[in-house]
């Protein structure tokens, strides 16, 4: 055999062996999330054709009960969805000091991080996590049902309280309230303690940690009895314990409630179910009757950290892929929210366009969670929102038991 055809075949067998070559990576993420992520995961797909994408999706209350126990056992993905922060057991100031989480510090794209992110992207000076989004909390109203009510948007707390009676008159739920899964009974609070709180005591969260404030003496207070309010006035249907999230997004979208108060992430589902034309957009909770006083929750959302244990070199390609203008763009059009990090090719859904105004004005504030010192916070004000939705517990012992669980009692 000539040396011609010796090379010949060993071009033509490296060649072969580079077509057929394939990896996988192994990546774990919220149900949340699945439709805005899964265009992520098609423009990771289409840059990389022989990379097997394996995702396993799970609703937030059996994902975080799972996370870490597989990451103790060795068996988590290489990639997997994470909480910005800390307050719940997949949050990252949670999961980081026990090495379950890899170092991102050093990565290309740390270098465009938004400064306006690190205090919840970032444990001990060490970047652990790349956020897709941005999202608002509040009120995401079906604009059409509105019209039908001859209502608009309330800006103060008596034209929610108005809304909720006009609404009920015509049969209508003016905020679907899905509490059957217990992460969503917070976010009525969450979306009223901006104005309640920090509209007065900015510092509250320092405050706190020292010692000299507490949810049970604070704006907190009038922020659950205003929910409280809401309940009693009939704003929710008739039994939220028995409705989930996934219900009361079909409620928004086939016109049964004029509202519903979530994050920026569920526009996608409840757009996707809605007739064609309707138009929905995200507006503030006023907690008081003064506008200028009224203040909007948002936060990185849709995080994603690398399995520390992992050896797969995709893990890390994926992670800075999910930092790059592509795929920030593509979860930005597909779920609602704002791209975590600067997208020039990115226009802002009309849907936000009164999120980006509170955004730019600086009226807004994290989540709270994002800021307690341990899950054992959370899961006191979830707990204790079902027992009062149930009839069995007040809300002044929901706030102290979240003050007990703050203390680490």
């Amino acid at each position: 055999m000539s040396l011609a055809v010796v090379l010949l075949a060993a071009i033509a067998a490296t060649a072969g062996s580079a077509t057929s070559a394939s990896s996988s990576l192994k990546i774990s993420a919220l149900t949340s999330d699945r439709t805005a992520f899964e265009t992520v995961l098609a423009a990771y797909k289409k840059a990389n054709p022989n990379v097997d994408l394996k995702v396993t999706y799970a609703d937030v209350t059996p994902y975080q009960s799972t996370l870490r126990t597989q990451l103790a056992a060795g068996t988590a993905a290489d990639v997997m969805e994470v909480w910005p922060g800390n307050g719940n057991p997949g949050a990252i100031q949670v999961l980081a000091p026990y090495g379950y989480l890899a170092d991102l510090s050093k990565q290309p794209f740390a270098k465009r991080e938004p400064a306006g992110i690190k205090s919840v992207t970032h444990v001990n000076g060490k970047l652990y996590t790349v956020p897709l989004g941005l999202s608002g909390l509040g009120p995401i109203y079906n604009l059409t049902v509105l019209k039908k009510l001859g209502a608009s948007p309330p800006t103060t707390w008596k034209q929610v309280l108005a809304l909720c009676a006009k609404a009920k008159a015509n049969g209508i739920v003016a905020y679907a309230l899905g509490v059957q899964d217990d992460w969503v009974t917070q976010l009525v609070p969450y979306a009223l303690v901006p104005t309640t709180v920090y509209a007065r005591t900015p510092n509250f969260d320092a405050l706190q940690r020292a010692g000299k404030a507490s949810f049970s003496k604070s704006g907190w207070v009038t922020a659950e009895n205003l929910y409280d309010q809401m309940s009693k006035a009939g704003c929710f249907e008739d039994s939220p314990l028995s409705t989930n999230y996934a219900s009361t997004q079909t409620m928004l979208a086939t016109d049964k409630a004029a509202g519903l108060v979530q994050g920026s992430w569920a526009f996608s589902d409840v757009k996707k179910q809605a007739a064609k034309g309707t138009l929905f957009k995200m507006y503030p909770l006023p907690a008081t009757n003064n506008p200028r006083q009224t203040r909007m929750a948002g936060a990185p959302s849709a995080a994603f950290a690398v399995n520390a244990k992992s050896d797969n070199p995709e893990a890390m390609k994926f992670i800075n892929f999910l930092a790059s203008p592509v795929a920030q763009t593509a979860f930005a059009k597909a779920s609602g929210n704002l791209p975590a990090y600067a997208s020039s090719t990115y226009k802002p859904d009309p849907s936000l366009a009164t999120f980006v105004t509170y955004l730019r004005a600086g009226k807004t504030n994290p989540f709270m969670d994002q800021l307690w010192p341990n899950p054992k916070v959370q899961a006191a004000h979830l707990k204790g929102l079902q027992s009062f939705f149930a009839g069995k517990e007040s809300m002044s012992n929901v706030l102290g038991a979240m003050d007990s669980a703050y203390k680490g009692h």
